[in-house]
């Protein structure tokens, strides 16, 4: 099968023809159609993660995506060969199986069944950057009537988590550039700041500071604070990239923490009940065939990322 692997830590990752996966316990082989790009695949590919994981070469780079499922492993009885669905591919303390692949093994208690009414590129967007939003949103408590500022919003995760706070009835302040303006706020955004500028106070001005904050970009305390300051004393953070460490939230006042993505069965239940209510859509900005997903990968790494960007498999 052709995959987008990583063979070696200085080589970039490229495609190769690698042999068939075969599903273990409490797996399922999908035939892919889809495969959805996420900041994970960064990590993995630029070996930042190396020190958490160990890498098996050839590392097929991917989590999520969505396909027709082609075989089943021990234990799983109630995922049948033939059915369409979506999921992540499994991970443990080994890198090695990912979804940009023909084929690719999946954990059967992330896979979901595939409604008809969504393609396969919008089920595979779905998985980890919903899963993040919706971790997001729900650890900050948000409420009606309350202003949130959401940094990073442009991007996969942002574009969920700004949909699913509207959807609240809060009152979304997103961060982009000007050319995504328009996007964030037919997604929800009642504002859309420029996060060159002077976020925070951009958004006092603008009928003073956020009751929440969802940083989904920074990496250290610093950046963190620039956002923080945006948000009354008391407010609620979630964060998923790890600047709001708890030193950081207590010198700004704030109470929050770090939220990872769970994009188990339930989760996507309730995203795929959103989505088919029509409260929340899947922002796919690009598709690009297998044969270009390593040129997709480095477009994703350096540039400035709207919404998803999925790579499509010909069944």
């Amino acid at each position: 099968m052709k995959a987008l692997a990583l063979t070696d830590f200085d080589a970039p990752p490229a495609l190769f023809d690698l042999p068939l996966p075969e599903p273990g316990a409490g797996q399922v082989r999908v035939r892919v159609r889809a495969a959805a790009l996420n900041g994970f695949d960064r990590s993995v590919a630029s070996g930042m993660v190396r020190g958490m994981f160990e890498y098996q070469f050839p590392v097929v780079l991917g989590r999520d995506g969505a396909g027709v499922v082609d075989a089943v492993g021990e234990g799983v009885d109630d995922i049948s060969v033939g059915d369409g669905v979506l999921g992540t591919a499994s991970l443990g303390r080994v890198l090695r199986d990912g979804s940009i692949a023909e084929y690719a093994l999946f954990s059967a208690d992330t896979v979901v069944g595939k409604p008809t009414s969504i393609d396969f590129a919008d089920a595979a967007a779905l998985p980890t950057a919903g899963a993040a939003a919706v971790a997001a949103v729900d650890a900050t408590g948000l409420e009606k009537g309350e202003r949130v500022l959401i940094a990073g919003a442009s991007g996969g995760v942002g574009s969920f988590a700004v949909q699913l706070a509207a959807a609240r009835g809060a009152t979304v302040i997103a961060t982009g550039l000007p050319e995504d303006v328009e996007r964030l706020e037919r997604l929800g955004a009642a504002k859309v700041v420029d996060y060159r500028e002077d976020v925070a106070a951009a958004v006092i001005t603008d009928g003073g500071k956020a009751d929440a904050l969802l940083d989904l970009v920074s990496y250290d305390p610093e950046a963190f604070g620039r956002f923080a300051k945006a948000v009354r004393s008391g407010g609620k953070v979630a964060s998923t990239s790890g600047g709001a460490t708890p030193e950081a939230l207590e010198a700004a006042g704030l109470t929050g923490q770090v939220v990872m993505a769970a994009p188990n069965r339930t989760t996507l239940g309730k995203l795929l009940a959103e989505i088919e209510r029509g409260s929340v859509r899947v922002d796919v900005e690009e598709t690009v065939p297998l044969g270009a997903a390593p040129q997709a990968l480095e477009r994703f790494t350096h540039g400035h990322t709207r919404g998803k960007i999925v790579i499509t498999i010909d069944g």
